[in-house]
């Protein structure tokens, strides 16, 4: 898990050759205007999901895991408080790997919660389950998916 700021996004480039572009479209002009949804950048390998959500509070924040991708969520508009636990901790498994949605779902609860809003970022690999949607009220994010 790494948890930054756009400004300091470089330094993570060397980590996965689809970052640059990555980090890039967070940073972009149009990024706030986008509709809701899913916008291919290249194919399968690299995509942007635009989500409008009401955060449900930590208390009902469901821990998550993806196994194909990794996950850097950023969020447009409010303050999300995403939880974090290595998966290897995850051992209630509340919905098992759909591989057609790269999903698995854990129950439990998060070891830690770190906030993440304005130019902030999260990245999430596959060894860190994460319980987005912590935080309250209208949430507008962009989760951009990296192929591995």
């Amino acid at each position: 898990m790494i948890i930054d700021t756009l400004d300091e996004a470089r330094r993570y480039f060397p980590l996965h050759p689809l970052f640059p572009r990555a980090f890039e479209v967070l940073g972009g002009a149009g990024l706030p205007s986008l509709e809701t949804g899913k916008h291919r950048i290249e194919g399968d390998r690299l995509y942007l999901v635009i989500a409008l959500d009401e955060g449900t509070g930590s208390e009902r924040a469901v821990l998550e895991a993806h196994r194909k991708y990794i996950d850097i969520q950023f969020v447009i508009e409010g303050t999300d408080m995403i939880g974090w636990k290595p998966v290897r901790e995850c051992t209630n498994v509340s919905r098992p790997y759909d591989a057609s949605k790269d999903v698995e779902l854990y129950g439990g609860r998060p070891l830690s919660w770190n906030s993440v809003s304005g130019s902030g970022f999260a990245v999430f690999f596959p060894g860190d389950a994460h319980a987005p949607l912590g935080g309250t009220g209208r949430l507008r994010r962009a989760i951009v998916k990296v192929g591995l």
